[in-house]
């Protein structure tokens, strides 16, 4: 019995094909497709949700992996990443501070990441499209997946229109 359940719980937990920022850029280029970065820290407990609860849904998982290119980025990290002809880098960081509070990557700052976690959307050419802020369900984050992946924001210019989108919206994933 217990065999059985732990092979059905495997079943559901899907893995999403993490790349680096730079990784995703380059794939770009050959194969054009959005990017979705998921701006963490090492010490954010709805971070972890994140990454439980959401990114190893099937139905999340299978999405991203079919029309993004997926980014997971440590806002605190002390990796060096050259994005747009910059390189950037965490001079401050301190690895004795590595499951704490650490201080705040060059990246975080570019994108102006104040919350945790963001998921960063950035168009086919690495453009901004979007800081989506706080920890979101599969259902909750199907919304925006589709809605950056059919381009569908560029017409919600308003909040009305916007709304009515949301009303509109009919979720297809599952819990």
């Amino acid at each position: 019995m217990f065999a059985m359940a732990f092979v059905s719980f495997n079943a559901l937990a899907q893995k999403i094909n993490w790349v680096t920022l730079e990784e995703a850029v380059a794939l770009q280029k050959k194969s054009p497709k959005k990017i979705m970065m998921d701006v963490y820290t090492n010490w954010c407990g709805p971070c972890k949700m994140l990454d439980k609860n959401t990114f190893q849904n099937k139905d999340v998982a299978d999405y991203v992996n079919e029309n993004y290119y997926a980014v997971k980025f440590n806002a605190e990290g002390n990796e060096n990443v050259n994005f747009n002809g910059q390189e950037f880098s965490n001079p401050n960081y301190n690895p004795a501070l590595s499951n704490r509070r650490n201080s705040a990557h060059e990246l975080s700052r570019y994108f102006e990441i104040q919350a945790f976690p963001t998921i960063v959307f950035l168009d086919e050419k690495a453009n901004l499209i979007f800081p989506l802020k706080g920890y979101k369900t599969p259902e909750q984050i199907e919304l925006y997946l589709k809605m950056f992946k059919t381009d569908a924001h560029k017409n919600l210019d308003t909040q009305d229109k916007f709304n009515e989108y949301y009303k509109a919206f009919k979720s297809e994933f599952k819990g």
